[in-house]
């Protein structure tokens, strides 16, 4: 059974996991030298235990301790006010609860792709709403697994999580060694891999999808500058979105959701 305690001092020392939650900078260092990651609401709380992750402590807030019943485990209950709250992680924290989660060791690339037909790959996308949003397509348009690059954001960041809306721990995934090392991981899993870029003998994704390979590695890049060189040319295809309206591109989840879907 888990052990409530009250705490009304946000500089209390047992609180020192959701210290700073809006710091990015900071968290990037702290959360996976600690072995951590910092889960927000009962929903996602419920979605990381279902997935066999565990609990360290869970901070919540008075008026809804009981959304939190049965996600604890042995881990501690730390109940505060709103404003403790608010003092401690810097921001007004209206989703109730929080739960500082141990991080699971990443399984190796081999494994997660294993028997995948569908496999997004994410190059170095900093944005960690858009690493979340592209989880939450990959979970609900089917996509076998993901990867990501190691300058990728971290999809288990807090906001990742929240966009995500839980579906991280439902997806498969782990990071990619650096190029060209991750081009060998690739096709040693016998994959096809497909870039999604803008290119003069790019192949539309509906012709594309039309004779779509068993089994298809899709691979997209950085907002604004797109996927790296190295990236490129590990491809087995260019593949790009028609569009209209003068627009040459989408957003890196939009265009993620798209391409999943023709390709499902």
């Amino acid at each position: 059974m888990p052990v409530t305690v009250r705490i009304d001092d946000p500089g209390d020392p047992r609180l020192a996991d959701y210290r700073d939650l809006t710091d990015v900078a900071l968290r990037r260092v702290l959360e996976p030298e600690g072995g951590l990651y910092i889960a927000e609401s009962a929903k996602v709380i419920a979605r990381a235990v279902a997935a066999g992750h565990r609990p360290r402590s869970v901070l919540v807030q008075e008026k809804w301790r009981d959304d939190v019943d049965g996600l604890a485990g042995d881990a501690p209950v730390y109940v505060v006010t709103d404003a403790v709250a608010e003092r401690l992680t810097g921001y007004a924290v209206h989703r109730g609860a929080l739960a500082a989660m141990h991080r699971p060791a990443l399984p190796a690339v081999a494994d997660v792709v294993a028997g995948a037909r569908l496999v997004l790959v994410l190059e170095d996308i900093v944005d960690h709403t858009n690493v979340g949003a592209a989880f939450r397509a990959a979970a609900g348009l089917g996509a076998d697994a993901v990867l990501i690059s190691p300058r990728c954001a971290d999809p288990l960041y807090r906001r990742s999580v929240r966009v995500s809306m839980g579906t991280v721990f439902q997806v498969p995934w782990t990071r990619l060694p650096e190029w060209p090392a991750a081009s060998d991981v690739l096709r040693d899993g016998g994959l096809h891999v497909a870039a999604l870029a803008l290119a003069d003998d790019a192949v539309p994704l509906d012709a594309f999808a039309a004779r779509r390979p068993d089994r298809v590695a899709l691979l997209l890049g950085a907002e604004g500058d797109g996927l790296s060189r190295h990236a490129l040319s590990t491809a087995d295809t260019i593949v790009t979105i028609p569009m209209h309206g003068g627009v040459d591109s989408l957003n890196v989840a939009a265009a993620a959701a798209v391409a999943l879907w023709a390709l499902r």
